[in-house]
């Protein structure tokens, strides 16, 4: 692979780091810093299209050689996006929501290439059924893993995975928040190998 062009994931979040170094292809990080806010009238699928491209689009400005790889999620109750909670309390809040209901995580993910004009996209949805459980069960749970920065205040690598009934999806690393299956995919479609001969350092520009 010395010959491709190196590789950037768009985004700070150590959780889409650590699932894209399961791959072991060399990749650096860099965050996008773009604001994620939903617009008026806009779905929950115009949502994640627009923010993993504009996450990308944001990186690739400053290095048009490079492919940039881009994800954003959104956690779809009713039609509803939920997002990170950021507090206790806003966390209690979604989870009592979502007790014995079905939530549909959408996953976007966008594979960009400015030079050439390439640009790629995928949405893969997840559904995610929830136990209908007491306050007290919620509350101990939210004291020992502190989801706060996770859409729908339940990480399902965690403890989280105490709370579902139910998880559908076509690609379960999606949930976590960067489709593997998806992104494998891409990259051998554009001339990467896959799986990687030997585990590979990390890209510098």
């Amino acid at each position: 692979m010395k010959d491709q062009p190196p590789l950037i994931l768009a985004s700070s979040s150590v959780y889409r780091k650590e699932l894209l170094e399961r791959l072991h292809i060399p990749f650096i990080c860099i965050s996008p810093k773009i604001d994620e806010s939903q617009l008026a009238q806009e779905s929950t699928d115009e949502l994640i299209e627009r923010l993993s491209r504009q996450k990308a689009a944001a990186i690739a400005q400053n290095h048009p050689n490079a492919w940039i790889i881009a994800s954003d999620q959104v956690a779809d109750f009713n039609g509803h996006a939920i997002g990170k909670p950021g507090t206790h309390e806003k966390a209690l809040a979604q989870l009592k929501m979502m007790q014995g209901k079905t939530v549909v995580f959408k996953t976007g993910l966008c594979l960009m290439h400015i030079q050439t004009d390439r640009s790629i996209y995928l949405s893969i949805p997840t559904e995610v059924s929830f136990h209908d459980l007491d306050d007290a069960t919620l509350e101990n749970y939210l004291h020992t893993e502190q989801p706060y920065d996770c859409a729908g205040s339940a990480k399902s690598e965690g403890l989280g995975i105490s709370l579902l009934s139910k998880i559908k999806s076509d690609d379960p690393t999606a949930l976590i928040g960067l489709p593997l299956i998806a992104l494998s995919g891409l990259l051998r479609s554009i001339g990467y190998s896959m799986p990687a001969s030997k585990p590979a350092m990390k890209s510098t520009l």
